[in-house]
């Protein structure tokens, strides 16, 4: 099959294996994959990951069961044991022996077929489209934020790095009712922003330690000390977007002003198709080009752009 693979480098392959499906797994056609940043460091050498990159994406049931078998369906990209102390405590997205799908010891997306654990594939809608169940897997990293730490009508709130997952972000924390403000540089983004009623300024307009909630999409330390500037002391940081390398961070000034920092990383499937469904928030504004799978190299120098949103790769044509 056809499968852009990653080892030294990113290349596209005619004569990639056949995944083999397992007891508890469906063979997934895949219909359509999203190129995401983390896709990108992968191809730098994040993880050291060697194999399928892709982990946003639609497909439909090929193998596995019967209720399933032709279904459309979206994936889970944490595969768990089922069996550690954190999957019994009902944290399966922090199994302590996971395997994470395009990321880490496990096949993804950016190829024809894939072989994912049943119990990872939520079906799709019938009224969401192929183009919006991609989304799916960071619009539910997006609605975590406020399943870590509740985010009240009554907070003032900033985001920092509003690029492709950061305005995801942006709309769900729009429909908690807080003010909401995104510190953007970009006229795509600050047009995508005042369509959605929420307001586009500069990191300079914020008041210092003024604000209750800070939600970081940027994964950069100047993106965290830009966050500390503008939180109030006992306020909330949210960090939502992975570091490359080990960033220097004013730790003291977190310990003084008593400032909660908060990881949050994916999060739940079913609400984010329900706000799909809905069409609660847009997701179809994001994307910005699609591509076949067999030119997922030009795909990739695409989303390596600055300020490039969404990138799709269409992996097979979908069936009528």
């Amino acid at each position: 099959m056809y499968a852009a693979v990653l080892s030294d480098h990113l290349r596209v392959i005619a004569d990639y294996r056949d995944p083999a499906p397992e007891a508890q797994e469906c063979l997934v056609r895949v219909v359509s994959a999203g190129i995401c940043n983390t896709d990108l460091e992968l191809v730098k050498g994040y993880m050291g990951f060697q194999g399928v990159p892709g982990h946003e994406f639609v497909g439909i049931v090929e193998q596995g069961p019967a209720h399933l078998v032709g279904r459309r369906v979206v994936g889970e990209i944490n595969v768990a044991c089922g069996q550690c102390d954190m999957c019994h405590t009902g944290a399966p997205s922090q199994c302590r022996n996971r395997t994470t799908v395009g990321i880490d010891r496990h096949d993804g997306a950016f190829a024809e077929r894939l072989a994912l654990q049943t119990d990872c594939l939520h079906v799709v809608p019938d009224s969401v489209s192929d183009d919006e169940a991609v989304f799916v897997e960071p619009l539910a990293a997006a609605l975590e934020i406020p399943q870590m730490e509740p985010i009240l009508p009554t907070d003032d709130v900033v985001l920092i790095g509003a690029g492709k997952l950061g305005l995801l972000c942006a709309q769900v924390i729009k429909l908690t009712g807080a003010r909401l403000r995104a510190v953007v540089r970009r006229e795509r983004q600050i047009d995508l922003l005042r369509r959605w009623g929420i307001e586009p300024v500069g990191i300079d307009d914020i008041a210092p330690s003024s604000v209750d909630v800070v939600v970081d999409c940027t994964g950069t330390s100047e993106g965290f000390a830009a966050a500390l500037s503008i939180v109030r002391p006992r306020g909330v940081i949210h960090l939502k977007s992975t570091y490359v390398g080990l960033p220097h961070a004013d730790l003291t000034k977190v310990v003084v002003d008593e400032v909660r920092v908060i990881g949050s990383r994916c999060g739940p499937f079913p609400a984010a198709l329900r706000l799909l469904e809905t069409k609660a928030v847009d997701v179809l504004s994001l994307i910005d080009a699609r591509y076949p799978l067999q030119d997922a190299l030009i795909a990739f120098e695409h989303a390596a752009r600055p300020g490039a949103l969404k990138i799709l790769l269409d992996v097979t044509p979908r069936e009528p």
